[in-house]
């Protein structure tokens, strides 16, 4: 796919909203770059045992939070990864810190309104998902994108709209992005 090497002393890190599709399309980029890839909720899930869900019924928000700084800071000391983060890991200004020392950040935007719809025809597998407010899950999303927004923002070197696009497409958009990105080394 590249007419050079591509660059493995860094971290592809795609950051966004739940159901914003960086799992999916983390693992797609990573199996076309021959890179190994990490859903970053999905370890954390692993190494608890337990769904985020109930980790989070059981221990709190801030004790979750702990738990996902620590992998930040393990993945982060790591090379040539991609990665797929959970939807609040730019909550934590340290997270982010180390995140982008680490690689390049690519924010997958979606806009509420595909989020609910992605929500509801993903069931039961987002019904697993803890609510981040007392609102229930499709009616917080308004409130916290408007809170996350500016950070992931902030964050990201580059953002990819995932609206209209299939998760292929996203895909494709993201190579070119890191072409150009290879190209562009001095």
């Amino acid at each position: 796919m590249f007419d050079q090497p591509l660059d493995s002393f860094y971290n592809i890190v795609l950051i966004g909203f739940r159901a914003a599709g960086k799992t999916t399309v983390g693992r797609r980029l990573a199996e076309l770059l021959n890179r190994p890839f990490y859903d970053l909720d999905q370890v954390l899930e692993q190494e608890a045992g337990e769904t985020i869900a109930r980790l989070v019924a059981q221990e709190g928000w801030p004790a979750f939070r702990r738990r996902e700084k620590a992998l930040v800071e393990r993945f982060a000391s790591q090379k040539g990864l991609v990665l797929a983060t959970g939807g609040g890991v730019i909550l934590d200004p340290e997270n982010t810190t180390r995140l982008k020392a680490s690689g390049r950040l690519v924010w997958l935007k979606t806009a509420p309104e595909t989020i609910r719809a992605r929500l509801r025809r993903s069931q039961p597998e987002h019904a697993a998902r803890p609510g981040l407010t007392d609102k229930g899950t499709l009616n917080e999303i308004d409130e916290v994108l408007v809170s996350r927004t500016p950070l992931y923002q902030a964050a990201a070197e580059a953002i990819i709209e995932t609206d209209a696009l299939t998760a292929d497409e996203i895909t494709q958009r993201l190579l070119i992005l890191i072409k150009s990105w290879e190209q562009s080394k001095p």
